[in-house]
């Protein structure tokens, strides 16, 4: 696998090229349907995606319905969450277009039927020292883990690979992953297909936010750990969830991130609002104490957040809407994925 460093490096030709030439990639990305979306994925991911789709690039967003199967009990809301996800992504400013689908991959059982020719690609040793794999077992707490969640990587190639994606937006995290995906591509090119390759071995696209912690300051922005502002909160309840917030004793506020976690994550979520940089934020606050960083905060993240809100509460008055939506993703992306199975199927020697 290669180095960060490599990745970074890798990342920042891709974003040149996509630049330069964005109908010749194609984005997948996507969330799993676990409940709503918060402010750690409106700054981590959401932004860049609006950002590519509105460059023109060709973007497939999928919700990972079946993967919430792997560590979650919440099967009851996966339909709710997938509009709800829906929702956001529009409201945040994504709008589904010829080049731009929304889908739940279990609608798309031509790319889940990929899944046995990329299992025979991979190890079982590969699948148990991805570290990926081992760090949401124990995120989740999984006393007994279920094969699905060993797979979970392989699904995830499906999910790339069929629509021949070669863009996928990803955090340090999710490197392990993608390096799966790459070598599958590969392997399944050199085994079946070397005169006529079928998969891009897609690049990851780094994200230039760093990982954004919760209001309690040192645990990372999470649904399941409670300290999460969402999308979908009023601002009276983001002006509640803030004053929870944890910070320290010291009435001047500075940013230092190693010593002042809690006030410097509070800061670099004001900057990611106002594009002005923590300590200027800190300076200006001085002997406003924890009060006052809190207020800041508040004004900024809801003056931030206002129009995204709006726009969400009259897509919650459109159900048909996010139905149609869907629709029409599947469909697309069906036909995308009827078309890489014929291929696979005349590769592997398959057809009748």
């Amino acid at each position: 696998m290669d180095t960060y460093e490599v990745a970074v490096e890798r990342s920042r030709k891709l974003e040149e090229d996509i630049l330069k030439n964005p109908k010749r990639h194609r984005v997948l990305t996507g969330d799993r349907p676990t409940g709503k979306l918060h402010i750690g994925h409106y700054f981590g991911s959401l932004q860049n995606r609006v950002k590519l789709s509105k460059l023109g690039v060709p973007t497939c967003i999928l919700i990972a319905d079946y993967q919430v199967l792997t560590d979650h009990d919440a099967f009851d809301k996966i339909s709710q969450n997938t509009k709800e996800l829906v929702i956001d992504y529009i409201a945040a400013g994504i709008e589904p277009s010829e080049d731009v689908i929304i889908f739940p991959h279990s609608y798309i059982p031509e790319a889940n039927q990929l899944m046995l020719p990329f299992l025979t690609l991979v190890s079982n040793a590969e699948l148990s020292r991805n570290p990926t794999v081992k760090e949401e077992i124990q995120a989740a707490g999984l006393k007994s883990v279920n094969a699905g969640m060993y797979t979970y990587p392989i699904h995830q190639a499906c999910d790339i690979l069929f629509c021949k994606g070669d863009v996928v937006p990803v955090g340090k995290d999710q490197l392990p992953h993608l390096e799966m995906t790459r070598n599958i591509a590969r392997r399944f090119n050199d085994k079946f297909a070397k005169k006529n390759p079928i998969f891009p071995e897609p690049e990851a696209l780094l994200s230039k936010t760093p990982s954004i912690a919760g209001l309690d300051g040192n645990q990372k922005m999470s649904k399941s750990r409670n300290n999460a502002i969402y999308l979908s909160n009023t601002e009276d309840e983001t002006a509640k969830l803030i004053k929870k917030a944890k910070t320290d004793s010291q009435r001047i506020i500075t940013f230092d991130p190693v010593n002042r976690p809690e006030v410097a994550n509070l800061l670099s979520l004001i900057s990611l609002c106002t594009d002005e940089s923590p300590e200027a934020i800190a300076e200006r606050i001085g002997e406003g104490g924890g009060g006052m960083l809190k207020k800041t905060l508040t004004e900024a993240i809801n003056e931030e957040l206002r129009p995204l809100r709006q726009r969400r509460a009259e897509l919650e008055k459109d159900p048909a809407y996010i139905k149609s939506v869907l629709n029409d993703g599947i469909k697309r992306a069906r036909e995308m994925a009827v078309e890489t199975l014929d291929e696979v199927r005349s590769a592997m020697n398959m057809e009748i």
